[in-house]
């Protein structure tokens, strides 16, 4: 549970277990739960893990957060409700800018809604 800096709403994101290896890490070295980065050294961060890998997208914070609500969450079965509210946003209008349909999730919704007609 959190606040969020921007707005101030309270936020319930539960931690998977790579950022629960992270936490623990760091949980001695520090106030909080991770070490505090801000989003310019955030940046500097991701393009230097991006050179790493041969990555050629920029990768800054805003495209984490992106990939965080499309491919983490939205692509595996998260409902958008929910997304909503571990982004912190006041509204689902928010979370939609970030949620694109994907074929996958439109095929195993369909089969879904399939069984319960057999």
């Amino acid at each position: 549970m959190t606040n969020r800096a921007k707005t101030a709403i309270r936020a319930n994101v539960p931690i998977l277990p790579p950022t629960l290896k992270i936490i623990d890490k760091y949980k001695h070295l520090q106030i909080g739960l991770i070490p505090q980065i801000f989003n310019q050294k955030m940046n500097a961060y991701l393009k230097e893990i991006a050179d790493l890998c041969g990555i050629t997208k920029n990768l800054t914070w805003y495209v984490a957060r992106h990939t965080f609500a499309t491919t983490v969450t939205l692509g595996n079965g998260v409902r958008i409700e929910n997304v909503s509210s571990m982004m912190g946003h006041t509204n689902i209008k928010q979370t939609q800018h970030y949620a694109k349909v994907l074929d996958v999730n439109v095929m195993e919704d369909m089969s879904k809604l399939k069984q319960k007609y057999s």
